[in-house]
């Protein structure tokens, strides 16, 4: 048998041998911006949405809901579709839960998100009493140690402690000033962008949102599988 004949065989044998490469899964995909938003998924997606969202918006919890499974399931996992977060930060409380979120790191952000979201109708309530019952109180402290009250008043310590968070991770956490300062620097250019919340950016132009079916749709037409 010729050499290069008998070197072919062997390659192919080898090819045949080797287990086959999984494909990534790019809902464990985040990367931060320089404007301080994450993007979840493939950075080279061929579909970008852009989601402006609050924590405290009923709204935005029901998106988050209904779309996950197909959204991040199917489109981001694919590769196919990059989701961009950007915070629209609306009160105290949804300051303190997006930075409760981004204290998650990158690997951690997205499922922090869709945890607060899944749990919006049990920490909202509690985070609107505690702060109309110590508002006086409250309104003394520095806005990091303000946000951190509401947080453990709403219950949110514990919804991330059951997420691996620690007592001094929360701690240090709302001790970040800076990431504090970041995330409503990020919610001004927001709102100077945006109306409501949620808003949408497909591509890079406006999306009128009037529903995830809706939205769906112009996702699958726009390449997302």
């Amino acid at each position: 048998m010729k050499r290069w004949l008998f070197a072919l065989l062997v390659l192919v044998g080898l090819a045949t041998a080797l287990p086959a490469v999984a494909a990534p899964d790019w809902t464990k995909v985040a990367t931060k911006t320089a404007t301080g938003s994450y993007v979840i998924g493939n950075p080279k997606a061929k579909v970008k949405l852009v989601e402006y969202l609050s924590y405290t918006c009923p709204h935005c919890a029901a998106f988050s809901k209904e779309s996950a499974a197909t959204l991040k399931g199917q489109f981001v996992k694919s590769g196919s579709v990059s989701v961009e977060l950007r915070n629209a930060v609306r009160d105290r409380a949804d300051l303190a839960a997006a930075q409760l979120a981004r204290c998650a790191g990158p690997a951690g952000f997205s499922g922090a998100t869709e945890a607060i979201f899944a749990a919006q109708d049990t920490w909202l309530p509690e985070a609107i009493k505690y702060s109309e019952f110590n508002a006086a109180r409250i309104a003394s402290y520095p806005i990091n140690v303000q946000l951190q009250k509401v947080a453990a008043g709403a219950g949110l310590d514990t919804l991330m402690r059951a997420r691996g968070m620690s007592q001094a991770a929360f701690d240090a956490c709302f001790a970040d000033t800076a990431a504090i300062d970041a995330i409503a620097k990020m919610s001004d250019a927001s709102w100077q962008a945006i109306h409501a919340t949620p808003s949408f950016l497909l591509n890079g132009a406006a999306y009128d949102y009037k529903g995830w079916p809706d939205l769906e749709k112009a996702l699958r037409a726009a390449g997302a599988h």
